[in-house]
């Protein structure tokens, strides 16, 4: 039926409830995402379980969904997140635990002071910040469960999102952060920053954990994307947060240049239609010259921590290498192979090694690293890695064997997993003819 002019027109009162309900809840969610790991962290400190803490975080969520569409979003809503959680964590203990007990447990009086509405010194909320990474990370938890807690902890992910940035099933995911949860509660992980001997492992798990979310995101190892963002943006900002947390660590700003600089050139690894383009082929003009110069400082700031530059930091330097080149052929091969020798020798990796041998290549030419190549074959390693056929494949083409070059991109293109790497392989092997 056709609308005339004097149909009743909505109700302008009821739509401005409308509005600004909407408006609330983007508010809501849009601060949670932000706060929840500052939250999470300063009710574990009350609670001591990681899982608890986390349904009271959700609690004084659906408070704000309640409350904030009648009564406007607070001036700090991350001050009135934390105060309703931590109000409800001092309930949940008073009811389930004689009070005087818990008091003495904690070392502190509840019941006389009452939450703040912001904590009194924010280094208070850092400390409880850092003691969340490290719980997160624990090396009682598979790499698996790691990535799943601290994105759904610290990254502010939900689990349907966690989900399908792994092209994971949603019970899966939710299985396995339930799990991470129990374990920590069952082992009865410390609410605390490691020091001494375990430190410098706990924070290699933590910094692993970080480099490995990133790169999900940096390269997608399955899928029909190249490209996760939300995965990188994650990564990146957890790294920048573990910088502000732990200045004096030399590897923390290594793996925080390392991730800055890989990001800076982003929005160049895709073409128009998805597909990758090569390092070579992509247009440095593009390249985000802040993420850059932030990668620098970083760079700088590992190596005025002192000490043999670790794994990540030689990784930035390589990065910082490609970052100053104006072109590709600018590019100083010589410094990379030099920087790779070094990181060789630190983590004994196969994936190390198959990179060393693409800048031998370029420094000294496509045979001497073909030999190196072909050793890195015979061993069982890197068997099923689509990148070692691949980076063969451009190494017989440079040398004119076309034939065996093509078979080595069809083999690669067998191995990926990537939709859009082996479309680019099976591309490159149709260029070189029948």
């Amino acid at each position: 039926m056709a609308v005339t002019d004097d149909a009743p027109s909505a109700d302008p009162t009821a739509t401005r409830r409308a509005d600004r309900s909407r408006s609330a809840d983007a508010a809501v969610e849009a601060v949670f995402r932000i706060e929840s790991p500052r939250v999470i962290a300063a009710v574990t400190r009350v609670v001591r379980d990681v899982g608890l803490a986390e349904e009271l975080a959700q609690d004084a969520l659906v408070a704000a969904l309640e409350q904030w569409p009648e009564q406007g979003v607070p001036d700090n809503p991350g001050a009135w997140l934390l105060t309703v959680a931590r109000r409800r964590a001092v309930d949940l203990v008073r009811r389930k635990e004689r009070y005087a007990q818990k008091l003495a447990e904690l070392g502190r009086d509840l019941e006389s002071v009452p939450p703040p509405e912001e904590p009194a010194d924010p280094d208070d909320i850092d400390d409880d910040l850092l003691r969340l990474v490290f719980i997160s990370c624990h090396p009682v938890l598979s790499a698996e469960a790691r990535i799943a807690l601290t994105l759904k902890l610290l990254g502010g992910l939900s689990t349907p999102e966690i989900a399908r940035a792994f092209l994971a099933p949603e019970a899966t995911l939710a299985q396995r952060i339930v799990r991470a949860k129990r374990t920590l509660a069952k082992q009865g992980v410390a609410f605390e920053v490691p020091y001494g001997p375990d430190r410098e492992a706990r924070l290699g798990s933590v910094l692993e954990v970080i480099y490995l979310i990133f790169n999900e995101g940096y390269a997608a190892t399955a899928g029909d994307d190249l490209l996760r963002p939300a995965l990188c943006e994650d990564a990146l900002r957890l790294a920048r947060v573990l910088q502000g947390l732990m200045p004096d660590e030399a590897e923390v700003h290594g793996l925080a240049a390392l991730l800055e600089l890989q990001q800076s050139r982003a929005t160049t690894r895709t073409g128009p239609d998805g597909e990758p383009v090569l390092l070579a082929d992509q247009n440095r003009t593009r390249w985000n010259r802040l993420l850059i110069r932030r990668g620098l400082d970083a760079l700088a700031r590992a190596h005025a921590c002192g000490g043999a530059p670790g794994p990540y930091t030689l990784q930035a330097a390589i990065a910082g290498c490609h970052a100053e080149a104006l072109t590709y052929e600018e590019t100083d091969w010589a410094q990379i192979v030099a920087l790779y020798d070094l990181l060789a020798a630190r983590t004994r990796s196969p994936v190390v090694e198959l990179n060393r041998a693409v800048a031998v290549s370029m420094a000294h030419g496509p045979e001497r690293a073909l030999e190196l190549v072909d050793a890195l074959a015979a061993a069982s390693g890197l068997r099923a890695y689509h990148l070692l056929p691949s980076v063969r494949g451009d190494l017989l083409a440079r040398l004119g064997r076309t034939a065996e070059a093509r078979a080595e991109f069809e083999r690669a293109a067998d191995l990926a997993r990537n939709a859009r790497e082996r479309e680019l392989l099976l591309k490159k092997a149709a260029e070189l003819g029948s």
